[in-house]
């Protein structure tokens, strides 16, 4: 998470990514980008903009030594050598094209960045910005000819989200410099996170927050909701939640006691575990810190509604993990033949 109120531009250029499957060439510009001053301040947000939120960062990663990443180099290059942003920007795209695989891949704009003053966990930095623009959108420009004003439609970039983009900070910790990605057209998250970049989460609260709390989402999806219903999945994330809100560590033990009644439903935790971390190719720590902002993201994102096959939905609040198992009862109708649920109340709202 950034904050760009004291953020510049030194060094704006567009190149275009063609895409070697479908032999596209690209296309590479000599000179930097010269703003006016109305398009200089529409662009800056626009491409900062979608970093605000971001609560997740990451490092680069290679499989043998992490000076060969390609994208590691290049932006070292970059921050060390003032005259090289324009020939390593385009050795930066080069590199794009050659990930480029499928036909599936689009081409586009790429615009590389070099910003000032970008403030990240109270440390004032400079980084590079990797975007590329893959969709363009229809608007009307209007013109005068003899006298007469007529309209076409022209093709441009939106101004309200980038399709995909990096920030690559001149920081670093002990894994290396800081980076911060976004991915709005997410059709191949692999040829931009792991073969353009090739980067991976830090090994931080955030991640280790994030990786648990996907863990509960797919076994309350795959395990509890296949098994029990639905009632039991969006009870088992509200107290999941409310776990994560009242404790600045999570203990993996401490928490299997406190959200299962049952010794069989921590079995089936455990199991669920194995098998999402040798599918997901990672270990889950048995201890580790909570990161306050991914867990406030990660609750927004969760649905707790019960949509039932007769029209009727039951929205339980993720705020009140008690309440489900008090107020509300799921059975069987032997005469109808149907499940139902039975709600408790005082007054209506």
């Amino acid at each position: 998470m950034i904050s760009r109120k004291n953020a510049s531009i030194s060094k704006f250029i567009i190149h275009k990514v063609g895409n070697k499957f479908n032999d596209t060439k690209n296309a590479f510009s000599e000179k930097l980008v010269d703003f006016d001053e109305a398009s200089y301040d529409l662009m800056l947000p626009f491409l900062l903009r979608p970093f605000s939120s971001v609560v997740q960062s990451y490092r680069f990663n290679h499989h043998a030594n992490i000076a060969l990443n390609e994208i590691n180099s290049y932006s070292a290059q970059i921050f060390n050598d003032d005259e090289a942003f324009i020939e390593v920007s385009k050795h930066i795209v080069t590199h794009l094209y050659e990930q480029s695989t499928s036909a599936n891949i689009k081409t586009g704009d790429v615009l590389v960045v070099m910003f000032e003053g970008i403030e990240f966990r109270e440390i004032t930095t400079n980084a590079i910005g990797i975007f590329k623009i893959e969709n363009k959108v229809n608007f009307f420009q209007t013109y005068l000819e003899n006298n007469s004003y007529d309209v076409l439609v022209q093709k441009g970039i939106s101004s309200k989200k980038v399709d995909k983009g990096c920030l690559i900070l001149n920081q670093s910790d002990t894994e290396g410099n800081i980076i911060l990605s976004v991915d709005n057209n997410s059709y191949d998250a692999n040829y931009w996170l792991n073969q353009f970049l090739n980067i991976k989460y830090a090994d931080d609260a955030n991640n280790h927050t994030q990786q648990y709390i996907e863990l509960c989402k797919e076994f309350s999806t795959e395990i509890l909701k296949t098994t029990y219903g639905a009632q039991q999945q969006n009870t088992f994330l509200a107290k999941t939640i409310d776990f994560f809100k009242e404790n600045e560590v999570v203990n993996v033990e401490r928490f299997k006691d406190e959200i299962f009644e049952e010794d069989k439903h921590k079995t089936l935790f455990d199991d669920y575990k194995k098998t999402f971390e040798d599918e997901q190719n990672l270990i889950i720590r048995n201890q580790f810190d909570v990161a306050e902002s991914v867990v406030n993201k990660e609750k927004k994102k969760i649905k707790t509604d019960i949509k039932l096959d007769t029209n009727i939905q039951i929205k339980l609040d993720i705020d009140a993990p008690e309440a489900s198992s008090e107020y509300l009862e799921r059975g069987y109708d032997e005469d109808k033949k149907m499940h139902y649920y039975k709600v408790f109340f005082n007054v209506e709202n």
